[in-house]
């Protein structure tokens, strides 16, 4: 089992309104440092929007956001934020990708170059986006979400283009790039596979209903330690719990 020590991320009363409409309403949980999260829910409850609130990218959300007790006004370099495409910027080189944060042109920070070898892209960076497999695109999102040594790195289904393999790969790499960085992480994904692989806990939203916003119906922990075989009966057990609270309606 892995230990985490202080907490890093805070969230407080989070509510996110669309006119009449509420998505999800007074979203509260605390993220340790080191720890590897993945926020389910059926689609429509609202797990992106909530993401975009933590990052402090959406300023119509209500409640609060701290990191290590330090209120959050806004986007913060100490939170990074990898989303479903890759969104490289065509006309840059790989490196000039990964360095972005620090302004144009500024690839040849030797970050770069060692962020390159973690995940196993050495030989790509001079080459332009377009040049890139999805999965190796992806790998560059990785390694520029981490340029910054963000604190909490949040992810939006940063997988769910890429073929199963490559799937498998990038999820090896995001957990040997956590833990070689000690970066926190809160995953968005659709795949309960996915998020009993990685994380140490599972926060299940629950779905929207007519008269009910969302909200976090299940924080689960995952005892098991990695690797994880997921045809274990406990990892069935955790499977079916989360396939249940998907399925269930509003309560």
């Amino acid at each position: 089992m892995t230990l985490h020590s202080s907490t890093l991320l805070e969230v407080r009363g989070l509510t996110r309104r669309f006119g009449g409409r509420t998505v999800f309403e007074r979203v509260s949980f605390e993220l340790a440092r080191g720890e590897i999260v993945s926020l389910v829910g059926p689609s429509g409850c609202g797990k992106s929007t909530l993401l975009r609130a933590i990052a402090g990218l959406d300023p119509q959300s209500e409640g609060s956001v701290l990191l290590e007790r330090q209120l959050q006004r806004g986007p913060s370099e100490r939170i990074g934020v990898i989303f479903q495409e890759p969104r490289l910027l065509p006309w840059l080189s790989v490196a000039d990708n990964i360095a972005f944060a620090a302004g144009p042109r500024r690839g040849h920070d030797l970050r770069v170059d060692a962020l390159l070898a973690e995940v196993g892209l050495a030989n790509v960076r001079d080459v332009l986006p377009k040049q890139l497999s999805g999965g190796m695109a992806q790998r560059v999102a990785l390694a520029r979400g981490l340029f910054a040594e963000p604190d909490l790195l949040l992810l939006d289904e940063p997988f769910s283009a890429v073929d199963a393999i490559t799937r498998s790969r990038l999820q090896r790499v995001l957990l040997a790039l956590a833990y070689a960085h000690g970066t926190t992480a809160l995953l968005v994904t659709h795949d309960l596979d996915e998020a009993l692989h990685l994380s140490d806990r599972v926060l299940l939203l629950s779905p929207e209903g007519e008269d009910r916003p969302s909200h976090i119906a299940r924080d689960i922990r995952i005892e098991a330690p990695r690797p994880r075989d997921l045809r274990d009966p406990t990892m069935d057990a955790l499977r079916e719990t989360l396939l249940g609270g998907i399925a269930a309606g509003p309560a």
